[in-house]
């Protein structure tokens, strides 16, 4: 009989239905019932051996909150007989209860050893135990990973221990994950947590990758890509890379009319093994980018999420080099278009920030515009060794493409029907802060910020603390103009300044929204004397609109 080897995972979730993604030790039938009737099945579907479901629920009632357990063939096997946790709920909030959206980014899973984390207390488990222990009071609607949710070039001892027992760690890729079998241990490793388990199995997420969910740095430039292409471990690493972020992530961004008329998800079930299908499409979405949107859109009520793809749909050939190919660029400004004045807060979900500290942003664009030959070919050389030692790849290092998403934005929330809020959601750079922009010559509408949250649970280097400190400094800000000016860039269309952090340490944002109003609550993971951890309060601020 099959068991439950990982999940359930509460996915998607809106007024009247839900996604649930387990994975079991064999084929078999998974159910989802709720105590309130609602119900749903679904066969499994077979990827690398592996045995998965997506159980569509429907029936739920807007407004409530119902538990549910999971069989597998009619056999009871969530929640565990044994569990400490609360029973897991499926919630449906509407527009008049708000909505409370908790994001983060790079969770680094590997156990503490001997009891001591080396990084600290994880949010996540922290945000998990406090939800657990006041079930009924107030807790996140959703939950957004933006990015590095495994970590497949940072390994943890014991997954290390693992692979030298199916491989020779001499031969590349050494210690990093190779192959499909590799990232499901990963994958493991992160979900099977307790307090992350339960926490995932009650509250819906929404995820998107970023560069160590494959590798760092992934997709830097053309330079870069070839480099890796010339190595006998590449292939592999992407292709399993790819197809593991859909089977653990991708699927359970999509809604139910979305997986309907997915031609993947309708190969992958209707096969005895869809590797093949699965293989041969991350194989196309390797050799053309364009073919494949990792990019999706979600509605909470009057609240719209956009979550762009930032790594996999970027441009990387030095005269026309861009964060996002044409059509997904075009795909964005027609999800944000879409509808206008039908939604209150529009939310920009990208792994990499939008706006860095002054320095950083100056530095990424002269050597954007260095690798692209405006100094020459010697600068060109140099300014490629610079970029892949410094991860110069944000949307700074795109000057074209962040001038474009400024625009954007700006169009987005000036006029009739423009939000009440923008707010650009980012990781990545292993702290946090809040930067607002003002364009010259025109005041938009809505309340416009850069909110970065990083990291959930890794370690923060004393160079990045020293580093992104002195970059937001007046002396940090001269020295990047006259960066810029040795690489002739054109000066940012925008401006922006820092209005809160930066902050260290392993931490939760989290905005609430009801109605036209927003509030922004960050939260950092602190551990007490008597060995507990905590969430403490660091910022709890309004983001008024102008006016």
């Amino acid at each position: 009989m099959a068991g439950l080897r990982l999940g359930p995972l509460l996915r998607y979730a809106d007024g009247s239905c839900a996604t649930v993604w387990v994975e079991t030790s064999g084929p078999c039938t998974a159910e989802v019932r709720c105590a309130d009737g609602a119900r749903g099945t679904a066969g499994t579907f077979r990827v690398a051996g592996h045995h998965y479901a997506l159980v569509p629920v429907d029936g739920l009632t807007p407004g409530t909150a119902t538990e549910y357990e999971v069989l597998l063939d009619g056999a009871s096997v969530w929640p565990p007989p044994d569990s400490r946790f609360p029973p897991s709920v499926i919630a449906t909030p509407t527009d008049d209860d708000g909505m409370r959206v908790a994001f983060g980014s790079c969770r680094w899973a590997a156990p503490p050893a001997g009891g001591k984390d080396a990084v600290g207390p994880d949010a996540l488990d922290t945000l998990s135990a406090r939800v657990a222990a006041d079930p009924g009071g107030a807790r996140p609607d959703v939950l957004l990973l933006l990015g590095d949710q495994v970590y497949a070039d940072e390994v943890s001892d014991a997954t290390r221990h693992w692979i030298a027992g199916r491989r020779d760690l001499d031969r590349p890729p050494g210690d990093q994950v190779a192959d499909y079998e590799e990232y499901t241990r990963l994958y493991y490793e992160s979900w099977l947590d307790p307090e992350v388990r339960w926490l995932l199995s009650t509250v819906p997420s929404c995820m998107i990758f970023d560069d160590h969910d494959v590798v760092d740095d992934w997709n830097t430039s053309a330079a870069w890509l070839a480099d890796m292409r010339a190595t006998d471990w590449w292939q592999e690493r992407l292709l399993s890379g790819l197809m593991s972020y859909w089977v653990y992530q991708q699927l359970g961004n999509l809604s139910p009319d979305e997986l309907a008329a997915d031609p993947l998800y309708a190969a992958v079930r209707e096969t005895s093994d869809g590797t093949a299908a699965l293989r041969a499409f991350a194989a196309r979405a390797d050799a053309d980018p364009a073919s494949v949107r990792w990019s999706y859109r979600r509605d909470f009520g009057r609240t719209r999420l956009l979550m762009v793809d930032s790594r996999a749909a970027r441009v990387l050939e030095e005269d026309r080099r861009t964060m996002l190919d044409p059509g997904e660029a075009a795909w964005l400004r027609e999800q944000i278009m879409d509808g206008r004045g039908a939604y209150d807060h529009l939310l920009i979900g990208t792994s990499l920030p939008w706006l860095l500290p002054h320095l950083v942003h100056d530095v990424e664009a002269w050597n954007s515009a260095i690798c692209g030959g405006e100094r020459g070919a010697r600068w060109a050389r140099l300014g490629e060794r610079i970029r892949r030692g410094a991860d110069l790849e944000h949307w700074s290092a795109f000057p074209s493409s962040f001038t474009a998403l400024g625009d954007l934005i700006a169009e987005a929330g000036t006029g009739p029907g423009a939000p009440a809020t923008v707010s650009v959601l980012s990781g990545d750079v292993h702290h946090a802060y809040v930067a607002e922009p003002s364009w010259p010559g025109r005041a938009p509408d809505a309340r416009v910020a850069q909110l970065t949250c990083s990291p959930v649970h890794n370690s923060v280097p004393l160079s990045i603390r020293l580093g992104f400190r002195f970059g937001w400094s007046a002396p940090a800000r001269a020295l990047g103009r006259r960066i810029a000016r040795h690489g002739r860039c054109a000066p940012p269309t925008v401006s922006w300044r820092r209005t809160g952090g930066p902050w260290f340490g392993n931490q939760i944002m989290t905005l609430t929204l009801r109605g036209r109003s927003a509030r922004l609550r960050l939260e950092q993971a602190r551990a007490n004397r008597d060995g507990t951890n905590v969430l403490r309060m660091i910022t709890d601020r309004e983001l008024v609109p102008p006016g």
